[in-house]
């Protein structure tokens, strides 16, 4: 029976494409360049981050530099979850070609699938909790990065990027030419579910729990490089989002969880 055909159905946020391997082997020295020439970048603790299997990059969150100086900073090659809004333009071909994850920060099961599909195939995705640019202390963080530790068992690796924006100087801005700048990668972290503790409350326990490690981890780049935070609160920008809150009747359905956020402007 002829006919019009059907229109083709578009694809869910769970039928996303996982993005390939190749992206981040050739963002990274791109960042990686960008980073030695422009800023005066040292790295440390490089040993706290496996060298294959899955793995999860926990990032305190400063300005814009973060994202692009992370990913040419880490030993591997990282695919970040990175605000849709990003996806436009000249530069929303740059952060596809280099696999990063766009991410809907109004709820969206789709970028966790996916996040989860890089991991289980050894991956390593990069996330910032804070979900976004402040003081970088860890004061407050989403959930969505420990949703992913749960599901996939990737150890974390907590991140402190110091230097990267200065005190009363918006999370816009780029640090100063040839300014110090500092990426302090922590001791792993294994988040695992409590037998017989509900979901819900296993999740707000890990995030709390990462949360800690996040601080502690922050506080002890500070004591190494003598490189205080800023001493301010960073102007919000507009575009900026305050820090979900738990409410009630919340569980840990990847669906519900507070958004994991990315690299750059979350």
């Amino acid at each position: 029976m002829s006919g019009a055909p059907a229109p083709a159905r578009r694809p869910t946020s769970s039928q996303r494409e996982v993005p390939g391997t190749f992206g981040p082997k050739w963002g990274k020295p791109v960042g990686w360049v960008l980073s030695r020439t422009l800023w005066s970048v040292t790295r440390h603790g490089l040993g706290n981050v496996p060298a294959d299997g899955p793995v999860l990059l926990a990032s305190n969150h400063l300005g814009f530099l973060d994202g692009p100086l992370l990913m040419g900073m880490s030993p591997r090659g990282t695919h970040f979850l990175v605000k849709q809004e990003m996806f436009t333009g000249p530069l929303g071909a740059v952060l596809r070609g280099c696999g990063q994850i766009p991410v809907d920060r109004t709820g969206d099961r789709g970028a966790l699938v996916t996040a989860v599909a890089v991991l289980r195939r050894g991956g390593a995705v990069g996330v910032f909790p804070e979900g976004t640019r402040g003081r970088g202390d860890v004061r407050a963080m989403q959930s969505g990065v420990t949703w992913l530790a749960l599901q996939t068992g990737a150890p974390v690796v907590p991140v402190a990027l110091l230097g990267t924006r200065g005190a009363g100087r918006s999370g816009s801005d780029l640090p100063r030419p040839r300014q110090p700048v500092h990426v302090v990668f922590g001791e792993p972290l294994e988040l695992r579910a409590r037998a017989g503790v509900p979901r819900r409350h296993a999740l707000k326990q890990a995030t709390s729990d990462l949360q800690s490690a996040m601080t502690a981890n922050v506080h002890a780049a500070v004591d190494l490089t003598g490189m205080p935070l800023p001493d301010d609160t960073e102007r919000p920008d507009d575009t900026e989002r305050p820090d979900d809150t738990d409410r009630p009747g919340d569980t840990a359905r990847p669906g519900d969880t507070e958004r994991p956020t990315g690299p750059g402007r979350p």
